[in-house]
């Protein structure tokens, strides 16, 4: 089979595609034919030095993935050839707590990823895909699609009713306004291009603050909530969004603390952090049964992920490069 490894981690040119042994389906595994696979910020961090753990170099990276079982070993009762399927992103993270070994299980970090043509893995790690969707489509699922649906559902769920902040237009976001559309709540959503504005408000975004014409874009976002605040904000910036994040949170609202694109540090202002009320939850994706439970109320709602562009998997490489220049809306797939 062909896969692709970062030979080293000092930037894409470590990224080489490779021919290697066709991996077999050991006792309780089964083997997948990849046929989509999809990126996230995380992928673009770790061979630029921005990932927040240590990672290893010569993995196969990319943690989301669609395809079909080809093959099922011993004792596998779950799936058959032919199953339509897409990766966990935790793939020993079945629910409940979360495991102590988890970064262990961090794929295109500690483990082997899925930019490659053949993936030997657990039928714990795998769930189907849900109906209507392309493997284009369903290779967006496992992370972003699955982080937004965890912000947007407890421990208080958003229902209809309440107020949602989204970031930008990257894959969590996206996500975090159709999911929290088909729940019923009214979504803000944040751009610096007046380009996007419309989009974003075809989504379903009833309002769109352009934060590179307003610094001070938190006091904008309350403003239009009447001065409440919101109640959810989907947060993906990281240490430069914070503060802005903390001014538009209503009192006893929660920040889903999920990314880290902005490099900028300021830092918090305690005070400011008290004062807001707000409730903050760290997001680490969500576990087997979080996805098993989005991939039913995609099918059920109808959802269309927004794929921004579909790369060959020859070309690889240039679906970084489109990640890292920033002008996507939505999600990146390369079709394997």
């Amino acid at each position: 089979m062909k896969a692709y490894r970062f030979d080293h981690l000092d930037g894409l040119d470590g990224l080489r595609q490779r021919e290697e042994a066709d991996p077999r389906p050991q006792r309780g595994e089964v083997l997948v034919r990849v046929r989509a696979v999809s990126l996230n910020f995380r992928d673009l961090a770790m061979p630029r030095g921005r990932y927040p753990r240590p990672c290893l170099p010569g993995l196969i990276p990319l943690s989301d993935a669609a395809g079909e079982v080809v093959e099922v070993g011993e004792g596998v009762a779950a799936f058959k050839a032919g199953d339509r399927v897409m990766g966990a992103f935790h793939p020993r993270w079945f629910g409940g707590d979360m495991p102590a070994t988890i970064q262990k299980d961090s794929y295109g970090a500690e483990r082997d990823g899925w930019l490659c043509e053949l993936k030997a893995v657990s039928q714990e790690a795998i769930v189907r895909m849900p109906g209507g969707l392309s493997f284009e489509e369903a290779a967006t699922l496992p992370c972003a699609a699955v982080t937004a649906w965890t912000a947007l559902t407890g421990p208080v769920p958003i229902r209809a009713g309440h107020s949602v902040l989204v970031l930008g237009s990257g894959g969590v976001s996206i996500f975090a306004l159709q999911l929290a559309r088909a729940l019923g709540a009214t979504v803000i959503a944040t751009t610096s291009s007046d380009a996007k504005g419309e989009p974003l408000k075809a989504l379903g975004a009833a309002h769109v603050v352009n934060y590179a014409k307003d610094p001070q874009w938190g006091k904008q976002v309350r403003a239009l909530t009447g001065g409440r605040g919101v109640d959810r904000v989907v947060e993906v910036g990281g240490p430069g969004t914070i503060a802005q994040s903390l001014r538009a949170v209503a009192l006893g609202g929660e920040i889903a603390s999920i990314g880290f694109l902005s490099t900028e540090n300021p830092g918090i202002d305690f005070f400011q952090l008290k004062s807001s009320g707000a409730n903050f939850r760290n997001i680490t994706v969500g576990d087997r049964s979080a996805l098993i439970e989005l991939a039913r109320v995609v099918e059920a709602a109808g959802l269309k992920p927004l794929i921004d562009q579909v790369f060959p998997f020859e070309d690889a490489r240039a679906a970084f490069e489109h990640l890292e220049g920033g002008t996507h809306m939505g999600k990146i797939v390369i079709r394997v």
